[in-house]
């Protein structure tokens, strides 16, 4: 019936097009119900406005939210009719909407404080209190430097407030404080808000608990570059941390070191004890290893009993990096020959260390390695618990060695050992018995010393075929002896490794070629040094008077140099102490020397042993040892080793030696 001029600015209609139609053309379909209930009401409360909310077309086509109050005047004889009021509240009800989105997403799982212009936190949700443990009224109006760890520096702030700044967000890490103490790590954004002059009204932070990622992510990096056994660096870490190495000492000038170190006779304990007690140890070896090198140094773990350490920042000058690498290599040296507590066992170890030094970036990771390598190889070879540094003659060395293991493997089955017999004689010149020495007689290489490869025969297992041999080859010997009223009395003495005579079924095997050969035990005697004998007393007791029995006889050798005791002189069944060369070489020269070879000479005999010398050269050695006791020789003096032909013209009737 009427619109007031109002009307054609809020729904875009002219006046003539809305009078005389019915209402409802205007109205959104889905609304008609509101409608419908709303005039029904106000037609049965006269005078009683009523309030809704509903959706009405715009001319353009758009549907806005209007709030509408209608009120029955039917009774007004002015106006005899319903009026209605009605206000566009679309960005009302749009703000109310974004309210309760923003509602609904403040109380969302991530943590959300809001502060005012100052930096005063004004508002917190749920999710912040069940993180921080800080209830609302706790910290509203304080700061949010109340959530601080104490961890990072002032710069850390500085940065976060500059990006704040200039950009109105700041997003990171950061390690927080919870209101128990604990320290955690949280991912945080902070937005500013600006006002529509531009200026900052608030600031909104968001913030996620990350321990657990954290946590996740440890343990994913703790598998990749450490070991599992020892959290030691592993492989993949080490060649990154001795690539940092060589980038500092290119930079500073200073030299570094690296380390190679392997426990000796690691395997041994292995096989012993467990790998259970192998584990043991090397989680204590890992643990002396770091507690005896300098903070910035590195210690890993190639894998078995391989360690590496990484030392940084030595001197410029290469000969006092040498001296500063040698005193670290001494302090570890003496800290692994500690004993070891192996649960109930006392063990002890000790590490061979190779070491090589680098200065920028003159060799690659993989060319250290391999020099370390080498030069802890050296310190094998030489004695073992010692550190060895790289010399560049050692390559061409270690190339040789390969290529003598690759020989060395050939010679069995090309028939290429020998033996030759060294006399073993009493001074009246009678010939007892022979010591059997291998020699290797090479196509190409020639004559090949026992010196030069009965070690890398023991290292490479190779010596167990080989001492076979000789042991077989020495019973066919005495059998062709026994034949002959001249050589049927020589008794031959074999020397056996400690691999050899440790390995489980010793006894049996030289029982069985005892008894192959059909040989009398009493001519074949068993030369034993004192280290194989200390390696495990009780089995080296077992075995020896296992062999006793069968008759075989045994003699001690090299009697002097280790560490001899009474205590298991006493307990040896042994028939024959022969005194080290190194001591009769020093008869007449070294008046100590002088005073072992009596002290052994005498120890025997009062032990009821035999004695013999080795290496007699000189007429005064003869005349010294026999004024002195001892009995049985063998050197040059009377003959150096010689082939069986050679050995069998030395034998006359009259029993008498010619040295001619």
């Amino acid at each position: 019936m009427f619109v007031s001029p109002n009307i054609p600015r809020l729904l875009g209609f002219l006046p003539d097009e809305l009078i005389g139609r019915p209402s409802a053309h205007v109205i959104h379909p889905d609304d008609m119900g509101i409608i419908a209930n709303a005039q029904c009401y106000v037609l049965e409360h006269a005078a009683e406005p009523l309030t809704v909310q509903y959706r009405v077309c715009h001319k353009d086509g758009r549907w806005i939210y209007v709030e509408s109050t209608g009120v029955n005047l039917l009774g007004n004889p002015e106006i005899e009719g319903i009026l209605v009021s009605m206000r566009n509240i679309t960005e009302r009800r749009q703000a109310d909407v974004d309210l309760r989105i923003a509602a609904i997403a403040f109380e969302a799982q991530e943590g959300m404080f809001i502060t005012d212009a100052s930096s005063k936190i004004i508002k917190v949700n749920r999710a912040f209190t069940s993180i921080t443990g800080y209830t609302a009224e706790e910290v509203i109006g304080k700061d949010p430097r109340i959530l601080q760890s104490g961890r990072h520096k002032s710069e850390f702030y500085a940065a976060m407030w500059d990006s704040l700044n200039r950009t109105g967000e700041w997003n990171g890490e950061i390690w927080n404080r919870r209101k128990s103490g604990e320290i955690y790590p949280e991912q945080i954004t902070i937005t500013a808000v600006k006002g529509l002059e531009g200026s900052v009204t608030n600031y909104v932070a968001t913030l996620t608990d990350i321990t657990l990622n954290k946590e996740a992510a440890d343990k994913i990096e703790r598998l990749a570059f450490y070991d599992a056994l020892t959290g030691l660096p592993n492989r993949v870490l080490l060649r990154d941390r001795l690539v940092l190495a060589l980038a500092s000492s290119h930079r500073s000038g200073q030299t570094g070191a690296l380390l190679f170190i392997d426990m000796d006779n690691f395997k041994s304990l292995n096989d012993t004890l467990g790998h259970n007690m192998g584990d043991l140890l090397l989680q204590q070896v890992a643990q002396r290893l770091e507690s005896s090198v300098r903070e910035g140094d590195t210690v890993a773990r190639l894998g078995g009993d391989e360690f590496v350490v990484i030392l940084v920042d030595l001197s410029e000058q290469a000969l006092e990096a040498a001296a500063q690498t040698k005193n670290i290599g001494k302090i570890i040296l003496d800290i692994l020959n500690q004993p070891y507590q192996l649960t109930n066992h006392f063990y002890h170890s000790t590490p061979s260390i190779g070491a090589t030094l680098f200065n920028g970036h003159e060799q690659s990771v993989d060319e250290l390695l391999k020099q370390a390598d080498i030069a802890m190889y050296q310190a094998k070879t030489s004695g073992r618990n010692t550190l060895r540094f790289f010399d560049p003659h050692m390559q061409a060395s270690i190339t040789a060695r390969v290529a003598l293991e690759t020989d060395l493997r050939e010679a069995l089955t090309e028939n290429q050992f020998k033996i030759h017999y060294q006399p073993q004689v009493y001074l009246n010149h009678q010939i007892v018995g022979a010591e059997a020495l291998i020699r290797w007689q090479h196509p190409e290489r020639g004559l090949v010393s026992p010196a030069d490869f009965i070690q890398l025969a023991e290292e490479t297992g190779l010596i167990l075929p080989i001492g076979q041999w000789i042991l077989e080859m020495a019973c066919k010997q005495i059998k062709c002896w026994e034949h002959n009223t001249v050589t049927q009395h020589l008794k031959l003495a074999v020397n056996v490794s400690a691999r050899q005579f440790h390995q489980v079924n010793f006894v049996e095997l030289v029982t069985q070629t005892v008894h192959s050969n059909a040989i009398k035990p009493d001519r074949l005697k068993l030369e034993l040094t004192e280290s194989l004998v200390l390696d495990d007393i009780d089995d080296t007791v077992c075995k020896m008077n296992a062999l006793r029995e069968l008759g075989v006889g045994f003699s001690m050798d090299d009697f002097g140099t280790g560490f001899s005791s009474l205590a298991y002189l006493t307990q040896l069944p042994l028939d024959q102490l022969k005194i080290d060369q190194s001591f009769v070489r020093n008869i007449g020269v070294k008046a100590s020397d002088a005073v072992i070879v009596q002290t052994i000479i005498g120890m025997a005999n009062n032990l009821g042993m035999e004695v013999i010398a080795e290496g007699v050269e000189t007429e005064a050695q003869r005349t010294f040892l026999d004024q002195h006791g001892c009995q049985i020789c063998q050197g040059d003096l009377f003959s150096k080793p010689v082939i069986i032909e050679q050995f069998e013209l030395l034998q006359k009737p009259c029993d008498h030696f010619d040295r001619s």
